[in-house]
């Protein structure tokens, strides 16, 4: 289900959005910087200061994860079921592994929230359904530099986007 297109682009986006519901039904949307999918099922997400997103999965295990590549405008929603594991479970490295290498000693982690997917749909920009015959990665990529006010520090781009 989490295949390599998806995997790319959660490498490339910046955040994750964690969506989850508490005991009495309020949603909370939490944006987590470091995560990974971590295989075809599943997607971890690093705890450092989720005690709200943490609860909320011990109340309802239903979640909801988006990831956007700001800059083509295109992403990914993975619907799911969720679970902590915290630092003293025993299978808190294995899931960790990833998030541990990316983190690195700047944040601790308190625990790893696994999702296995149950259901993924993309995201992309409206415009690329409103106007398909002038949108392109290319320009969705020239239109977010312009808007962000940025320069590629190198070729990231060049062979990644058609026309490079």
């Amino acid at each position: 289900m989490l295949n390599d297109d998806i995997r790319a682009c959660a490498e490339r986006a910046t955040l994750c959005w964690l969506a989850t519901v508490d005991a009495t039904g309020q949603p909370n949307v939490s944006p987590k910087e470091i995560f990974a999918v971590f295989d075809e099922a599943h997607l971890v997400i690093a705890n450092i200061a989720s005690p709200t997103s943490e609860r909320n999965i011990s109340a309802g295990a239903r979640v909801c994860v988006s990831f956007v590549d700001i800059f083509v405008q295109k992403g990914w929603k993975v619907v799911g079921q969720a679970c902590h594991v915290g630092r003293q479970a025993a299978d808190h490295a294995h899931w960790g592994a990833p998030l541990v290498a990316m983190a690195g000693p700047r944040f601790p982690l308190h625990g790893v929230i696994v999702v296995r997917a149950t259901a993924v749909e993309p995201i992309v920009a409206p415009s690329y359904r409103l106007h398909p015959a002038e949108t392109t990665e290319a320009s969705q990529v020239a239109s977010a530099l312009r808007a962000y006010r940025v320069e590629p520090a190198t070729d990231f781009w060049r062979g990644r986007l058609p026309g490079s």
